[in-house]
């Protein structure tokens, strides 16, 4: 398994500049669709990569002060500065850091301050929600209308000490991960105990003492709940408000996440609301093909994008990934019910092409997520089955111990293998002490409070969000139904946006947002390979789950900046240029072949694809069909289908 799993806030193939915008959202944007659509694209985010700095980069001295405060950003109102933190509050350990903050000031009446806090850990605050962006300030001034927003990055994130550990950001094993994390850690030195979420909370009211206010309201989304809640509870007096977007409980009370798995069962359906594949049909696949790939896991060669084949080896841990990172990419999301039932029924073909795609995406630069800083920050918190100042040889009997101790039903339908899906075994050789960090002692502030949750988020279950909402007499919930990870990010209809912005002018909130069609259609059902002709209506079938595909995995990668051609399963290949995806003999179907340039025309949901494919292959009956939408019709072997 890799880290990328327990990256609460998700970070497939980079695709979030909010720390959990999934590729949906950024569609307007990358396509030019018009204003209100979508945030900053990963694109532009991406040509903003900013110097690494090594950790050690910390300057001497203890006060918490602000300066060198400037314009900056594209916004003439955005004002930059530093506001110096002790690295140790205790001061046993010298050194500071500088931490990055963005101010922009109210606009009208000032009625008070938004903190904005990313997810991850390891994201930036300040570099994920881009303030001075005209874009993502219309839509955060309209969500918190009179409020002075702030953004600032983390210690060990963006531009306030960046962790860059290289091994780390791209492990894609559980060996080369404790590793390299190790090795990060070492790196760190004696500063490696210091980034836990109750230091980001400490450097949280630092900079809200260095800016001047008094009281704060705090919009956290994913680990930012996480941090927004320890700083609710370690400093109760300075909150006035809570926005909390795909809400992570704050104190776990086991390492292994099982909430998380004892829910994806029963969310796994929800995918298929909207038609297009069965649910019961989808969780059953999951939970049976990742149980028998624990057991005896996938092995096989998939072909790159460059052409080369490549040995690949999928377990079952390595699946849950790839399940997860549905809630994050709608075109990752489409795909995967036809794949887990092909897999399940023994077409592994499909599933060895998917893994592969999801591995490409899933690493990506330290300044879009540092997996350093994630590592510092999950170990330091635990919790886990050892004492925080066990040495690290011994914490893998004791972790062994503790999964051989769990009761039946702990991880859900899987089996104990899946207690990997944790935190644990990435900080079994972390140096120095783990776990055991209190958040703070409360009692949370009675301030009002809304929680936001995708009906599809996998990641973040809305059952967290329900006993965190538990806790506030003000506290209300929104439900999103068709939307996963960050769902004020991922909501075409603009209810979640709406919500907020109704919650923060009256005190109200609708209870639940209406449910919408997905941006793709789930891919139709993968024919399985045949060494026999097939029929005009078999060839017809085999083409629509082909352009189907090639829809989906256009949405996957669309974003990744990554000109490399996305391969067929069993051939061919997919070039995707903007609105376009040009098909060069593609195949998901052995002796189907599909040419052709499909051109995406209109957002939707659902999103609307047009164009003239040629149907051939050794097996099919050849002809052209063309689509329109959800129409797919023409000739094959002098038939007309469709």
């Amino acid at each position: 398994m890799t880290a990328r799993v327990r990256v609460l806030v998700g970070t497939g193939p980079k695709r979030s500049l909010r720390g959990a915008a999934i590729a949906a959202a950024a569609v307007a944007v990358v396509l030019g669709l018009g204003a209100g659509a979508g945030r900053a694209s990963s694109s532009q985010s991406l040509a903003r990569v900013l110097p690494a700095q090594a950790p050690g980069r910390l300057v001497r001295g203890l006060i918490g002060t602000a300066h060198q405060a400037s314009n900056c950003g594209k916004v003439a109102a955005l004002v930059c500065t530093q506001v110096t933190v002790p690295l140790d509050r205790t001061g046993a350990v010298p050194g500071t850091i500088a931490l990055h903050v963005e101010e922009l000031p109210a606009t009208g009446t000032p009625k008070g301050v938004i903190f904005l806090v990313a997810g991850g850990p390891g994201q930036g605050s300040a570099y994920s929600f881009s303030l001075g962006d005209p874009n993502a300030d219309a839509t955060f001034q309209f969500m918190f209308p009179g409020y002075t927003l702030v953004a600032y990055d983390d210690r060990g994130t963006g531009s306030s000490g960046l962790i860059d550990c290289p091994a780390l950001q791209v492990a894609l094993t559980t060996a080369a991960e404790i590793t390299a994390a190790a090795a990060c850690g070492n790196g760190l030195g004696a500063a490696a105990p210091f980034y836990g979420t109750a230091q980001h909370a400490a450097d949280l009211d630092a900079v809200r003492q260095a800016l001047g206010f008094d009281k704060i309201g705090v919009y956290g989304v994913s680990y930012g709940t996480k941090l927004a809640m320890a700083y609710a509870l370690g400093f109760p007096q300075h909150v006035d408000r809570l926005l909390l977007g795909s809400v992570v409980p704050p104190n776990q009370a086991d390492p292994w996440d099982s909430y998380v798995l004892q829910e994806m069962p029963r969310t796994l359906p929800n995918y298929c609301a909207a038609g297009g594949c069965n649910g019961q049909q989808y969780a059953s696949d999951v939970v049976a093909v990742a149980n028998r790939l624990a057991a005896k896991p996938l092995t096989g060669k998939v072909k790159t994008g460059s052409g080369a084949m490549r040995s690949k080896r999928v377990d079952g841990l390595d699946l849950l990934s790839i399940v997860l990172d549905g809630d994050l990419s709608p075109g990752e999301a489409a795909e995967l019910p036809a794949v887990m039932h092909a897999a399940r029924i023994g077409n592994t073909q499909p599933l060895l092409r998917l893994a592969q795609l999801h591995d490409v995406g899933s690493v990506m630069p330290s300044i879009e997520l540092s997996f350093g800083l994630y590592a510092a920050t999950v170990c330091a918190d635990g919790p886990f089955p050892w004492a925080a100042a066990t040495p690290p040889a011994q914490r893998p009997a004791l972790l062994q111990q503790a999964v051989a101790a769990t009761s039946p039903g702990t991880f859900g339908p899987f089996g104990s293998w899946a207690a990997g899906f944790g935190n644990a075994p990435l900080c079994t050789a972390w140096p120095g002490p783990t776990g055991d960090a209190p958040l703070g002692t409360g009692p949370l502030p009675d301030v009002p409070m809304l929680a936001i949750s995708g009906g599809l988020d996998l990641r973040t279950p809305t059952v967290g969000a329900q006993a965190v909402v538990a806790q506030f007499p003000q506290g209300h919930l929104v439900v999103v139904p068709s939307v996963g990870h960050d769902p004020v990010d991922a909501d075409f209809s603009s209810c979640a946006a709406n919500a907020v912005h109704t919650w923060i002018t009256t005190g109200t909130a609708p209870p639940s947002c209406a449910a919408q069609a997905p941006l793709v259609a789930p891919v139709p059902p993968l024919p399985s390979p045949s060494k026999h002709a097939l029929t005009a209506r078999a060839t017809y079938t085999a083409a629509k789950s082909t352009v189907g595909d090639a829809q989906a995995l256009w949405l996957m990668t669309v974003f990744s900046g990554d000109a490399t051609p996305v391969p067929g399963v069993y051939g061919g290949k997919m070039l995707v240029a903007g609105r376009s995806l040009k098909l060069e003999s593609y195949t998901v179907t052995p002796g189907v072949t599909v040419s052709g340039t499909l051109t995406f025309k209109k957002l939707g949901p659902p999103a609307v694809f047009q164009g003239a494919v040629t149907v051939g292959g050794a097996l099919a009956q050849h002809g052209v069909l063309g689509l329109n939408g959800a129409s797919l019709r023409g000739t094959l072997g002098g038939r007309k289908v469709g």
